[in-house]
């Protein structure tokens, strides 16, 4: 009966008779091993992907979960309070820099020479971190009055190169910017 039934099973039935049983179950038997053959060759080709992933991850950098380097320390009340800048992983966060001078040395009070002794403080800030304008990536830019908008951006402007960095500008409340600066940047820079 084994031998009659692997014989029928080379017999080419597309659609089973109804009324014959044997004809049905070579039907059953052929479609299971086609089944079965496609399940294979479906999971091969789906492995593939997978395979070729693991390589890559093999391959992959480890990122560095290094410690972070800390610029000076502004402290209160003996408590350190903030970084004037950070490095973690060859990236640079530089605190936000204000215009915190008044007064001195003939500084006026006017949003240009705000935003210039801004832009120099926070280049000093790069440089000692070990990088520098052109290598910012991020600039938000704090004022204290979005009037001011037009008059920052004419001193801002060529600061960061021919490429410069994506730049969020905010106006905060009255008074949001502490001790009486017209603006205030932070930025984050690659070394």
């Amino acid at each position: 009966m084994k031998k009659a039934l692997n014989l029928l099973a080379y017999i080419k039935i597309d659609k089973p008779a109804k009324k014959c049983w044997l004809c049905a179950k070579i039907f059953r038997i052929r479609m299971e091993t086609k089944t079965e053959r496609r399940s294979a060759i479906k999971k091969l080709i789906a492995s593939i992907p997978a395979l070729a992933g693991m390589g890559y991850v093999a391959n992959a950098k480890i990122i560095s979960q290094g410690e972070k380097t800390v610029g000076e320390v502004t402290e209160f009340q003996d408590v350190p309070l903030f970084s004037n800048h950070i490095v973690h992983d060859n990236l640079v966060y530089v605190a936000g820099r204000g215009a915190h001078e008044e007064g001195k040395d003939g500084v006026s009070f006017n949003i240009k020479s705000h935003t210039e002794i801004v832009l120099k403080e926070l280049e000093k800030e790069l440089v000692k971190a070990g990088s520098s304008m052109e290598k910012v990536l991020k600039v938000n830019v704090f004022l204290s009055d979005i009037a001011d908008y037009k008059g920052m951006n004419e001193v801002y402007k060529g600061r960061f190169g021919k490429k410069p960095p994506v730049r969020t500008t905010v106006a905060v409340a009255k008074g949001g910017i502490p001790v009486g600066s017209l603006v205030e940047i932070d930025c984050i820079a690659y070394i």
